[in-house]
């Protein structure tokens, strides 16, 4: 019998790998999007709606979710609280309900924001106490609340933390590192005076990375059956590399042999009185997986780009 896999959000950047993953594995995959369905492969589907998802999950009948669809972005998160609760939380509950009455596994993507990245503070093992910073962090960490609160008895919920993600997009602002190159472009621009974060720590992690796991950790748990209940439902995959915003767009500029000047980095906090609070470093520790056996390998990411610069200018 072929394994099937549902993965929500999956016009986006995280699930357009995670079902090529799938795919790629030997699996009848399918994705599900709002704004962006692409028929057969991914479906429409409006999570806010429950007859909805239980049509979608009988018709496709998938023995696993991957869910990747959120408002992971805390500055529109903080505009439209009621839309990020609603896509969040309440969408995730909402599947987490119909997948466990299904017997079906649940992977719940998650962030991580859920921990408040003091300074000292990191790597932050998969059961350290969260404390998000920001309201985008507490709507995930409530999502994961919900999940594991609702698929308990029947161990068929995970949660998957991973930090900022880039990969192959079809817009550079689907990512927050994407993006960073326009801003070494911008930074060319005549009497450009551009200025960039060069204090907190960020750990990028390619999508296609995730996307393995994802499987992996899907393909080990389904196989776990009855023993799934001695598996852990908290883990985290991160790459191992730190960077600050500043030291990105210092090596694209290396890559690109652009000039930098119009640049430059900005080494304080911040201000504490700023409506969405960024943590100084929330690096994920990769310990459980390992401990799975599971490959938390991670892509080198100036390799990447490397790559990535020299199709483009094909």
């Amino acid at each position: 019998m072929t394994e099937a896999v549902l993965v929500t959000g999956a016009s986006g950047l995280l699930g357009r790998k995670v079902l090529q993953a799938f795919e790629r594995g030997g699996w009848k995959a399918t994705g599900t999007g709002l704004s962006r369905p692409k028929p057969p492969s991914i479906v429409k589907l409006d999570l806010f709606d429950q007859a909805a998802i239980n049509s979608t999950l009988d018709e496709v009948k998938p023995h696993v979710v991957v869910h990747c669809a959120a408002n992971r972005f805390p500055d529109k998160c903080d505009t439209d609280p009621e839309g990020a609760r609603a896509l969040n939380i309440d969408a995730s509950r909402r599947l987490a309900q119909a997948t466990t009455s299904r017997s079906v596994l649940l992977i719940y993507i998650s962030t991580d924001y859920v921990f408040p990245g003091t300074p000292g503070d990191a790597p932050y093992e998969a059961d350290a106490a969260p404390r998000p910073p920001n309201f985008y962090g507490q709507t995930k960490l409530d999502g994961e609340k919900a999940v594991l609160e609702i698929t308990k008895e029947s161990n068929l919920g995970i949660v998957l933390r991973v930090p900022v993600l880039y990969g192959s997009a079809e817009n550079p602002s689907e990512s927050a590192i994407n993006v960073l190159m326009d801003l070494v472009w911008k930074a060319q621009e005549k009497d450009a005076e551009i200025t960039t974060d060069d204090w907190a720590q960020r750990y990028p992690t390619n999508t296609e990375d995730v996307g393995r796991v994802c499987f992996d950790v899907a393909s080990k748990y389904l196989a776990a059956k009855e023993g799934r209940s001695n598996l852990p439902k908290m883990l985290q995959f991160s790459a191992e590399d730190g960077f600050t915003k500043f030291e990105i767009c210092q090596l694209f500029a290396e890559i690109m042999g652009l000039s930098l000047v119009g640049m430059k980095g900005k080494k304080d906090a911040g201000d504490p009185k700023a409506a969405v609070q960024r943590p100084y470093n929330t690096h994920l520790s990769s310990q459980v997986l390992k401990d799975l056996g599971i490959n938390v390998k991670t892509q080198d990411f100036q390799a990447w780009w490397r790559w990535e610069v020299r199709a483009i200018r094909k």
